[in-house]
């Protein structure tokens, strides 16, 4: 009875994420459940525990924590950088930079693809920019709506989570930190589980397989337009530049922290010993300044670029709140002891070959219910570690790899996901069609995630696993192209 009360907060909070699909509701009223039975339902013992708890995520006695600290200002900033080179023009100037350039239908699938890894910086944000910037484009030359909307959900939410300088990447990693027992850098960390990321990995292979061979697609006509007398150049910088000083920024901090910290001077040793918060706050706020300084430039008024900065910071805090509430709700529930108990119960019933495929389908449950990835973040990460630890320790990172890759997979298909239906609406397709004509390529990716997983958990290593993920996918496209011809 005891074991069932100290799990009954997570087993209630998951369940209201899936009844309500409000991520921060179930988040809150876990919070609630947890801190009420911690304190035996006393209401002054529980508010008390709850501001306590709440507080000590950015400050202790004595004691700022710099590294939740860095994670929430990364994020408000990159929030902030989406938003003014959304309302710059920066993504019209390089939409008719690139217009120019492009000559045959599978070179604009190839450019739609480059326009995603651009814009990585965050999944909605790529969407948008990505669909705006290519719609044009894939009209121009016959790519079907639907296509369209693939290209640019595929090359989003999938690529962000693999990147540690994208929005994605400080949420992912603060959550990681949360884990208390694991003795690793949490930003090496993140690094480690992008590199198990199936889902992530095997999509981002199947949109070039995709882009060359057309797959699950027909052919289509291209539309003739006229071109205009007068064709506007363009120009990349005004999107490229902010993004490149934030990826050249973020590393060139990272070293020189690394640098002053480190016993040698080599790469790795000043990656191991870098703050990597303090670089990726710096090098946004550098991103930040240089957007800002770009779009006043392009004739933006300093009014116009603040008021798109109050809006970036507006976007933003739905996802700061979730981060802290999930802070929050990770104390309590290992102030329960809740994640070694469902961890203990696991360890009897499950087998480490099943652990990683099974953590992959769960997640995918959860995120395609709830539409939401990051939600599903919160609240499986910290319990798919503790169970992998007590299942089979040197699984953890794979396990969180798996609750990433199943969640992204679920969120990329969900027909309630912000991501899936911003990408169909700024590619001009209808949300439903998105879906159902993204499903097939989607589940193909998936089933050859698990079964990468599931080899992970048979003892082959990652090496071989991702040499015939890739083999897997030349063949896919070999024989595409064989049928098509």
């Amino acid at each position: 009875m005891q074991d069932l009360l100290t799990v009954f907060p997570v087993i209630f909070t998951i369940a209201v994420a899936l009844l309500l699909r409000r991520t921060l509701v179930a988040l809150g009223l876990g919070i609630i459940c947890a801190s009420v039975i911690l304190n035996w339902g006393s209401p002054v013992a529980t508010f008390s525990y709850i501001v306590d708890n709440a507080i000590s995520q950015i400050y202790q006695p004595d004691n700022w924590q710099m590294w939740h600290i860095n994670v929430l200002a990364a994020m408000l900033l990159l929030g902030i950088l989406t938003a003014i080179l959304s309302r710059s023009g920066a993504i019209g100037a390089f939409a008719d930079w690139q217009f120019s350039r492009i000559s045959s239908q599978r070179q604009a699938r190839f450019a739609v693809i480059l326009v995603g890894w651009i814009v990585f910086i965050d999944g909605i944000f790529s969407c948008l920019a990505n669909g705006n910037i290519s719609r044009p484009l894939s009209e121009r030359f016959g790519i079907p709506p639907g296509e369209l909307a693939y290209l640019v959900d595929s090359t989003a939410s999938p690529l962000t989570s693999m990147v540690p300088f994208s929005s994605w990447g400080p949420y992912v990693i603060a959550l990681i930190a949360g884990i208390n027992w694991l003795n690793v850098d949490p930003a090496h960390a993140f690094i480690e589980v992008a590199s198990y990321n199936f889902y992530a990995i095997a999509t981002l292979l199947m949109v070039m397989v995709v882009a060359t061979t057309n797959l699950g697609f027909k052919p289509s006509t291209p539309t003739v337009i006229q071109s205009p007398a007068h064709t506007p150049v363009g120009s990349p910088w005004m999107l490229g530049l902010p993004i490149l000083t934030l990826l050249l920024g973020s590393l060139v901090l990272m070293l020189v922290s690394g640098a002053r910290n480190a016993d040698e001077l080599t790469i790795a040793a000043m990656f191991s010993h870098a703050d990597i918060g303090a670089a990726m706050r710096d090098s946004c706020v550098i991103a930040v300044i240089v957007a800002t300084l770009m779009s006043l430039n392009a004739g933006q008024s300093l009014q116009q670029t603040l008021g798109a900065a109050a809006l970036g910071i507006k976007t933003m805090l739905p996802a700061i709140t979730i981060i802290m509430f999930t802070w929050i709700i990770g104390r309590a529930i290992g102030d329960l002891n809740a994640g070694k108990i469902m961890a203990g119960y696991a360890a009897d019933l499950l087998s480490p070959v099943v652990l990683l495929p099974g953590m992959f389908v769960l997640c995918t449950f959860i995120a395609f219910s709830t539409g939401s990835s990051w939600g599903t973040f919160a609240i499986m990460i910290p319990i798919g570690a503790d169970i992998a630890h007590a299942i089979q320790p040197e699984f953890v990172l794979a396990a969180i790899s798996a609750v990433m890759a199943g969640s992204v997979f679920g969120d990329h298909c969900s027909p309630i996901s912000d991501t899936t239906v911003l990408a169909a609406t700024a590619s001009g397709c209808e949300p439903n069609h998105h879906v159902m004509t993204q499903l097939p390529l989607a589940l193909l990716t998936a089933f050859m995630a698990l079964c990468c997983f599931t080899a992970i958990g048979l003892g082959i290593s990652l090496i071989v696993v991702l040499a015939g993920l890739i083999v897997a996918m030349i063949a896919i496209a070999a024989i595409t192209l064989q049928r098509r011809q």
